[in-house]
């Protein structure tokens, strides 16, 4: 088993007693560590540039859930920090998206284009400099 997943389990007993649902914006590494989160609580997730081994096919690239009544779209996020907002605003450009969530960069930011809020919440663990 892999070392950073032996883990998963009491990190979300512990971290994640109190909420309903996990949203994910890949890079879950291995198949283990989202049947981890699975079991102890609902994931709704997308794969990233890291996950292969059978997550692409379990999980979309793109996820558009509604949650408390906003339309929210999901996705990981790709490349470079060049015009990521810009990219990132244009995956969902015709779904009429209230709120994006986006990773990848794992640095957290919040920005609005054209009144859609476009957030990165980063990581919890590696952080990777990104220049916004």
């Amino acid at each position: 088993m892999d070392k950073h997943t032996s883990k998963i389990e009491k990190l979300i007993d512990k971290c994640f007693k109190d909420v309903d649902l996990i949203i994910h914006l890949g890079d879950f590494t291995s198949p283990r560590v989202l049947e981890k989160i699975k079991k102890k609580k609902k994931v709704i997730g997308v794969w990233g540039n890291n996950d292969r081994n059978g997550l692409r096919q379990e999980l979309k690239e793109k996820e558009i859930v509604i949650l408390n009544g906003y339309k929210v779209g999901l996705f990981h996020g790709h490349g470079t920090e060049k015009n990521t907002l810009d990219r990132i605003y244009s995956i969902f450009k015709d779904d009429n998206v209230d709120i994006i969530l986006f990773g990848h960069s794992h640095q957290p930011m919040i920005k609005t284009k054209n009144k859609t809020l476009i957030i990165n919440p980063g990581s919890p663990s590696k952080k990777i400099r990104e220049r916004w």
